[in-house]
C-alpha cells in the first residue's frame, strides 16, 4: 500500500476519493491532514502548506464533470477584456448543483450528451490542465445565453471571434445545429463576414 504522501499531486494537492480508494481510512487520512498543516480549499480537496492556490484546478477537482464555459472561457479566449467576476462552469442537467452555487459559482446545465460537444483541455496561468470548451462551442453558448450577457460584450465577443484567423466556421455550423442556434448565427455571420 502506498503512503499518504504518494497521493499527494505535483501541485501539492490530495484529494479524499483517491485516498479511499488506495484503502486508507477517513480517520488516518484526517490525522495526516493535521499532522500535515493541510487545508481544506473545497469539499474532498485539501492544499499543503506550501501549494499555490490555482481556484481553477481546484474547482476542476471538486467537480470533475464540470467544464469551464460562458465568461470563463469568454475571457481565456480574448473575446472579452475583463476577467469574470465569478467562476462560470456547465454540468449536466440534473447534477447536484446547490453547493456549486452557494460558493458563489455560476453555474449552467446543458443534457448529459451535449456537456462533452466541444470539450477541450486548457491550462491554467499555473500549468494546471483543466476541461474548458473550445472556441466555436464559447460561441454557440453565447448565443444561446445572449440574454444573460452585457449587448456591448456579446457585440464584442462575436465581432471578435470574426476578425480571429483560428476560427473554424464549419465546426461552428456544426455545433450550432446541435444546438439549434443555426439560424442565428448564420445571419450574424453573413453581415459581418
Amino acid at each position: 500500500m502506498k503512503n499518504l504522501f504518494e497521493l499527494v499531486d505535483e501541485s501539492g494537492i490530495i484529494l479524499t476519493s483517491n485516498v479511499l480508494r488506495e484503502g486508507f481510512t477517513k480517520p488516518g487520512f484526517y490525522r495526516f491532514i493535521k499532522d500535515n498543516g493541510f487545508e481544506q480549499v473545497a469539499h474532498g480537496v485539501y492544499a499543503s502548506p506550501e501549494a499555490w492556490a490555482d481556484e481553477d484546478y481546484i474547482l476542476s477537482l471538486r467537480c470533475p464533470q464540470a467544464v469551464f464555459s460562458h465568461d470563463e472561457a469568454l475571457y481565456h479566449y480574448g473575446l472579452v477584456d475583463h476577467e469574470p467576476p465569478r467562476r462560470t462552469i456547465t454540468v449536466y442537467t440534473g447534477y447536484g448543483t446547490g453547493r456549486l452555487v452557494k460558493d458563489d459559482i455560476r453555474v449552467y446545465t446543458v443534457k448529459k450528451e451535449l456537456l462533452g460537444v466541444g470539450k477541450i483541455t486548457v491550462a491554467t496561468t499555473f500549468g494546471h490542465q483543466i476541461p474548458m470548451y473550445d472556441l466555436e462551442r464559447t460561441i454557440c453558448d453565447l448565443v444561446r445565453n445572449r440574454s444573460r450577457f452585457e449587448i456591448q460584450d456579446y457585440q464584442t465577443a462575436m465581432k471578435t471571434y470574426v476578425a480571429k484567423k483560428d476560427k473554424d466556421l464549419n465546426r461552428l455550423m456544426r455545433y450550432a445545429k446541435l444546438f439549434r442556434v443555426d439560424g442565428i448565427i448564420r445571419e450574424y455571420m453573413e453581415v459581418m463576414l
